[in-house]
C-alpha cells in the first residue's frame, strides 16, 4: 500500500500513525494502572463505554464536517493543527533543551496507581468499581478524541485531492492503536521504551507544517509549486526547531539554577466540588486545553494571521511561516527566561 503513496500521502500516513501511537501509549498507561491496581472488569467496561461514545461522536461529526465549504474547512482545520502542533513542538523543544522534564510513562503509571489505591471502592449500576471505570473511561475518551480529531482532519481535508486519504488515515490510526495496545497488554507494563518525546517532536513538526499549508491555502494564499511546497515547509519548521534547541541549550548552560518554565494552564475543579460541576469543569478544561492550548496568545496570533492572509490575497503564502517562526521564538525564549519565582507549578 505504501509503495503507491505520493509524498504528501506518505507524510499524512506517518503523521496520523505517530500521533495516534502517542495518544494510544498514554491511554494504555491509564487503563493498565486502573486494571492493575483496582478492577480489570470495571476498567474494561470503562474502555468499551468510551469507545461507544467515540463512535457516536464520529457518526455525528463525520458527515457534518464534510458539508463545510472546502476553503472554510482548510482554514478551520489548518488553524487548529497549527495551534495543536505548536503545543507539541514547544513542549518537545523545551524537553530537548532541558527546560522541561521528559515525559515519563513509568512515573505517570506509578502516580495513577498510587491515586487509585487511595480511592474508596464504590459501585454504581453494573459497575463494581466506579473509580476504575471512570479512570479508564476518561483516559480512553480524552486520548481517543484527539485520535478522532487527527483522523478526521487529515482524512477529510485531503479527500478532495485523494479519495483514499480518509481510508489511509483510518488505517494508520488502527495500526498504531492495535500495535500499542497489544504491546502494552502483552508486557503488562507501561511502554517506557517507546521514544514518545521524539515521536511528539516529529508529529508536532508535521502537524505544524500541514497547518501552515492548509490554513494559508484556505485563506486564499497560492503556494509556489502547490503540494510540493510541503517539501520546503517541513524542513523550514525543522530548521527553526533545531536552531531554537541549540539556543536554549546555550542559555541553559549559562544559568544552571534556572528551573523548568511555568506554562500557565487551567486546573480542573477540586474534589470538593460537586460531581456535576467536576464533570462539566473537566469537559470544558479538556476542550480549552485541546483547542487553545497552554498559551492563548498563540491561538490569538494564529487567528489574526489568518485574517491577514485573507486581506493580502494570493501572494500571502509567506505570512504564516513567518508568524509561526516568530511565535515559537518569542514564546520559547520567554519560557526559558522564566525566573525561579515564576516556576512554582
Amino acid at each position: 500500500m505504501l509503495q503507491s503513496l505520493s509524498g504528501s500521502d506518505f507524510a499524512l500516513f506517518i503523521s496520523v500513525l505517530l500521533a495516534c501511537a502517542v495518544e494510544a501509549v498514554e491511554a494504555v498507561t491509564i487503563v493498565l494502572a486502573a486494571g492493575t491496581s483496582r478492577n480489570w472488569k470495571s476498567s474494561f467496561q470503562g474502555v468499551i463505554s468510551a469507545l461507544f461514545a467515540l463512535a457516536a461522536f464520529v457518526l455525528f461529526l463525520g458527515p457534518n464536517i464534510e458539508k463545510l465549504p472546502e476553503n472554510t474547512l482548510r482554514v478551520l482545520v489548518g488553524g487548529l493543527l497549527l495551534v495543536f502542533g505548536m503545543q507539541w513542538l514547544r513542549k518537545a523543544i523545551l524537553r530537548a533543551s532541558g527546560f522541561k522534564a521528559l515525559h515519563d510513562e513509568v512515573k505517570i503509571f506509578q502516580e495513577e496507581v498510587l491515586s487509585a489505591q487511595k480511592a474508596t471502592r464504590v459501585s454504581h449500576f453494573v459497575v463494581s468499581d466506579w473509580y476504575a471505570f471512570t479512570l479508564s473511561f476518561k483516559g480512553v475518551l480524552l486520548e481517543g478524541l484527539e485520535v478522532v480529531f487527527i483522523v478526521l482532519t487529515f482524512g477529510v481535508i485531503q479527500k478532495s485531492s485523494n479519495p483514499d486519504a480518509f481510508a489511509l488515515a483510518v488505517w494508520a490510526a488502527i495500526i498504531a492503536v492495535l500495535v500499542v495496545t497489544i504491546a502494552g497488554f502483552a508486557i503488562h507494563k507501561p511502554l517506557s521504551r517507546v521514544p514518545e518525546n521524539a515521536m511528539k517532536f516529529i508529529v508536532g513538526t508535521l502537524l505544524t507544517s500541514f497547518g501552515i499549508f492548509w490554513a494559508s491555502e484556505g485563506a486564499g494564499a497560492e503556494w509556489p509549486g502547490n503540494d510540493l511546497s510541503l517539501l520546503a515547509i517541513i524542513p523550514f519548521v525543522l530548521v527553526i526547531c533545531f536552531t531554537l534547541i541549540e539556543i536554549l541549550k546555550m542559555r541553559k548552560s549559562k544559568d544552571h539554577e534556572l528551573r523548568a518554565p511555568k506554562i500557565p494552564t487551567f486546573h480542573e475543579p477540586s474534589q470538593s466540588a460537586s460531581q456535576v460541576s467536576r464533570l462539566l469543569g473537566g469537559f470544558l478544561f479538556f476542550w480549552y486545553d485541546f483547542i487553545i492550548g497552554d498559551d492563548w496568545r498563540v491561538a490569538a496570533a494564529v487567528v489574526l494571521g489568518l485574517f491577514s492572509l485573507n486581506a493580502v490575497g494570493a501572494q500571502s503564502w509567506w505570512i504564516m511561516p513567518v508568524l509561526v517562526s516568530a511565535l515559537l521564538i518569542l514564546t520559547l525564549l520567554e519560557a526559558s527566561a522564566a525566573k525561579p519565582s515564576d516556576t512554582s507549578r
